[in-house]
């Protein structure tokens, strides 16, 4: 028999309605220390989402292949007292190190699962030196960054619609008219404006969408929560059951629109402008660097404060 820590989970070869089922009765055998590898024909990052979300921050995902075929990825339990914090717990503590995470380009939002050691693993970048910066981090900025991690949460989702919701809706319009515009002007000469222009729309298309399902669904029952704390009383279950559901849903549209700007910047060699670039052309990837800035932050924001937040206090509530 293979020893707990090399066996393999084939989920191909298992029906889909038994596949999480399956691979949850194998996590919830582990012992600490203890791991399988799961093997499947696509990413199940919507997996990883569900195992944070309802068994909590317990265990490590590590891939071993990444696709395009096939992905092997390791789960694990991890070890008693064993916790690294995560770059997404970083940034939510001090907003400061985040200018040390851009640097690197190492992702604090979408990827904000991952510890420090992991990241860097992941790029191949010396993890002792950037930890070196991020301990001087304060010298990064002259202004004391806002409190976000001291906030209500229902305060800071009211936050997150004035600001980012309101920076997206305001922005896409010319954003979309600059993305066709310089495609039909030098897309002969740069056909990656045409993956560019694609790519924009359907960011469009999935934040405007996404924006109105927190704005309609979420964000009310956060407030719910809160004020059913507040007030003493308890509150009425949704109909999504838990809001780890909905939770889970925004997690993976982070992902998927985090993933279409990374191609974007791809595509664009870090925007970077090519000899033959207008004005028009300049503006278009100056207003595309300021508007991953911008989601980044909006990610940020609900990936590693809003949403653990949310989760313990329906927690603590059904509890009561």
């Amino acid at each position: 028999m293979e020893n707990s820590t090399t066996s393999i989970l084939d989920v191909t070869r298992i029906e889909p309605r038994l596949k999480h089922p399956t691979i949850f009765a194998r996590f919830d055998a582990l012992k600490p220390g203890e791991g399988f590898i799961l093997y499947n024909d696509h990413d199940p990052k919507p997996l990883y989402y569900q195992l944070l979300n309802e068994r909590g921050d317990i265990f490590n995902w590590e891939y071993l292949e990444k696709g395009p075929e096939w992905y092997k990825i390791r789960i694990s339990i991890k070890k008693a007292l064993e916790h690294e914090e995560t770059l997404g717990e970083m940034a939510a503590n001090d907003p400061r190190k985040v200018q040390v995470f851009k640097k690197y380009g190492l992702d604090f939002c979408c990827g904000g699962h991952l510890s420090l050691r992991e990241a860097c693993e992941e790029k191949g970048l010396d993890p002792v030196k950037i930890e070196k910066e991020l301990q001087q981090a304060d010298q990064f900025q002259a202004t004391r960054p806002l409190p976000f991690n001291d906030w209500g949460i229902d305060f800071l989702a009211d936050y997150i619609v004035n600001t980012h919701h309101s920076y997206v809706r305001k922005s896409l319009p010319d954003l979309l008219t600059y993305a066709e515009k310089v495609f039909k002007v030098h897309g002969d000469r740069h056909p990656e404006l045409n993956a560019v222009d694609d790519l924009v729309n359907e960011i469009a298309e999935e934040l405007l969408s996404h924006m109105v399902k927190e704005e309609n669904v979420l964000f009310p029952f956060i407030k719910e929560l809160v004020s059913a704390k507040n007030t003493h009383r308890p509150y009425q279950r949704p109909g999504f059951n838990t809001i780890a559901n909905p939770i889970r849903m925004m997690e993976v549209e982070h992902e998927t629109v985090g993933k279409k700007m990374e191609e974007i910047r791809h595509l664009t060699h870090h925007f970077t402008l090519p000899e033959d670039a207008c004005a028009s052309y300049e503006l278009l990837f100056r207003m595309l660097e300021e508007f991953e800035d911008d989601l980044h932050q909006h990610i940020h924001l609900e990936n590693n404060i809003l949403f653990p937040k949310a989760l313990a206090l329906e927690k603590e509530l059904s509890q009561a």
